[in-house]
């Protein structure tokens, strides 16, 4: 990755550059394993159960993962502000390999269960839950601070394309070879943790000797509950992505209701990383400056529109509904994209940096709470009532929560930029006054 010439530019600087390809490359790997764990469980137990049953295996999966970081997320914040954030990044990398190097071989070798899946997919949600604050809070280390902002722009992006094309790359490697999916999610693992040993040593944040740890691992979350503007961003991702899980049943729409097999399911992983990678390059060139929240406001809504629409494809005809569903997820991933990139943005802005690990690991169990959770509550649901119910509800749902969330929080649609909420207080006092 060659650096620019511009001096203020992060990718000027070595430690980030490294830092950015672990962060890509890891994210890469974490959430196409994810969904590769997602399309074998279901695969697995189609062999041997309804597709009810079946369908809730997905759920069990995602639950399998979130109940680990539910349980750690006190202790892994306290953990990033008091030890050295690139070992604790690179500790858990290097567990993850291992962990799909087990898989793929499993595979290979025929003796793949559910019982292994879920007990691979158990220690994917330990790794994470060390893994993510750590890498979060490790970002603004690496640059100077007028640099931030730019440095946690491209760091969102880069997660963010991750998240999105992961998924798509797992689905269709495994359509090619199940093995293979995990061998790369492996090798990817192998190249994040190469990234992260390029980083030189950094500046820690001084530990806090004078109180006991389990008070300190409070304090992120007094943190953000008096940071109305933090707490709204954080929310308002849990609640609505929680309900419009669309992503969770995209197995059960490619097997079952537009029949398209593996192949089928990796176009359809593939439809919202064109959306977030269309925003993200948009973003690299012209980064958000105005009406921050308002826009992010915006983007959840048609999140929750093009959940509707995908969900409705059961009720299109054949040959044009896996065309209609290929572009409501592309539009998906692109206002996904934009509501990211506002939120970590603002997260990461308005955290000072002994406080970055645990608020980080906050904001992780919202993200996971609203993914890992949200396949749980997806699966289960659709079990009971069926995918396409389960679906338009949850885009329903995602919609009335954002204008639930705009009334309760007039910090979030008076966010005209990311800058500190005390240059917004004179805005809000006066909107609140109406």
């Amino acid at each position: 990755m060659k650096a620019p010439t511009d001096s203020r530019h992060p990718l000027h600087f070595g430690d980030f550059r490294g830092y950015l390809l672990g962060r890509l490359a890891g994210v890469l790997a974490q959430y196409g394993m994810m969904t590769v764990l997602g399309w074998q469980a279901y695969n697995v137990a189609r062999e041997s159960m309804s597709t009810s049953g079946a369908a809730a295996q997905l759920g069990l999966i995602g639950l399998a993962q979130f109940v680990p970081l539910f349980f750690l997320t006190p202790l892994t914040g306290w953990v990033a502000d008091h030890f050295d954030r690139r070992n604790i990044a690179r500790l858990t990398l290097a567990m993850l390999m291992v962990a799909s190097a087990l898989l793929a071989f499993a595979t290979y070798e025929g003796w793949v269960s559910l019982p292994l899946i879920f007990g691979i997919a158990a220690i994917v949600g330990i790794a994470r839950a060390f893994n993510g604050p750590a890498y979060s809070a490790l970002a603004p280390n690496l640059v100077p601070r007028d640099v931030l902002p730019n440095a946690i722009a491209l760091s969102s992006v880069a997660w963010q394309a991750g998240m999105i094309i992961g998924p798509a790359l797992g689905g269709y490697v495994y359509a090619m070879t199940a093995w293979g999916a995990y061998a790369l999610a492996s090798g990817l693992f192998a190249v994040a943790l190469g990234g992260m040993l390029l980083i030189g040593p950094v500046k820690q944040p001084p530990r806090d000797t004078s109180r006991h740890p389990v008070r300190q691992m409070l304090d992120g979350l007094t943190y953000v509950r008096s940071n109305r503007l933090v707490l709204a961003t954080i929310t308002l991702d849990l609640f609505a992505v929680l309900l419009a899980g669309a992503t969770a049943l995209l197995p059960i729409y490619a097997r079952d209701i537009l029949k398209v097999g593996s192949a089928g399911l990796g176009h359809l992983a593939a439809s919202p990383a064109i959306g977030a990678g269309i925003v993200a390059l948009f973003f690299s060139f012209r980064p958000m400056r105005s009406d921050v929240g308002l826009k992010m406001l915006a983007a959840v809504i048609i999140f929750g529109l093009s959940t509707i629409l995908f969900g409705a494809t059961a009720f299109i005809p054949r040959n044009i509904a896996m065309e209609i569903g290929i572009g409501a997820l592309v539009l998906l991933g692109a206002a996904d994209m934009v509501s990211v990139y506002v939120r970590q943005s603002l997260i990461q802005l308005h955290t000072p940096d002994a406080m970055r690990g645990r608020v980080s690991s906050l904001s992780q169990l919202t993200i996971s709470a609203s993914n890992e959770l949200g396949e749980a509550e997806s699966g289960f649901l659709a079990a009971l009532v069926g995918p396409v119910v389960a679906v338009i509800g949850g885009g329903i749902g995602a919609i009335v929560i954002t204008l639930v969330w705009a009334r309760l929080f007039p910090e979030l649609r008076l966010a005209r930029t990311f800058d500190p909420p005390d240059l917004r207080e004179a805005d809000i006092s006066q909107e609140k006054a109406k």
